[in-house]
């Protein structure tokens, strides 16, 4: 170790008498500058996020369905069926379904809830809309739709609420829409 303690002072008495302080500070400054302009520089940034492969000759994203005749629809689209009442980024479009929120992001136990007829049976059903979160919401997807939403006085039926309660972060992500039953006809 004493080796290495005399290299180390005889190479830093040899840059010390080469240079001046100004020249050192100059130096260290733009390494400093430099490195501050690092992450500008253009990078791949392949995070998987993509709803999907692109049509190679439009580049669009291709439509997700869910293949149940029974349950028709692009769930990337804000026009699918259970998204009669959301206001909010699709989860489906970050990785996600339309019921399970994408990898490493929790889903609320608080809810909205909405009623919403699914045009492959003709049926309404209750849907809950549960916010993912513990992310960084980036505008992808984003749908507000509001059939149905009621004043706030009313929580329970506004989407107008982030619903991050009783989770680990209260930062939004993106929703998810669960099927909780069939709703019954008013008579």
């Amino acid at each position: 170790m004493a080796n290495f303690d005399q290299i180390a002072e005889r190479m830093m008495r040899g840059v010390a008498s080469r240079t001046s302080r100004r020249s050192l500070i100059s130096v260290v400054g733009g390494m400093l500058a430099g490195a501050a302009t690092l992450p500008l520089l253009p990078v791949a940034r392949a995070d998987g996020n993509d709803a999907g492969p692109a049509y190679p000759t439009t580049g669009k994203d291709l439509p997700v369905t869910t293949g149940n005749p029974q349950d028709p629809g692009d769930q990337t689209s804000c026009d699918y069926w259970r998204y009669c009442a959301i206001d909010g980024s699709l989860c489906s479009c970050y990785g996600g379904t339309t019921t399970t929120c994408p990898p490493g992001l929790e889903m609320s136990p608080i809810t909205w809830i909405g009623t919403c007829r699914n045009p492959g049976d003709d049926r309404n059903y209750i849907i809950s809309y549960n916010d993912c979160c513990g992310g960084v919401a980036q505008g992808r997807c984003s749908c507000s739709r509001n059939e149905g939403d009621r004043p706030v006085t009313r929580p329970q039926k506004s989407n107008e609420i982030v619903w991050c309660f009783g989770t680990q972060s209260q930062s939004y992500t993106c929703t998810v829409a669960l099927i909780l039953g069939v709703a019954t006809d008013k008579k």
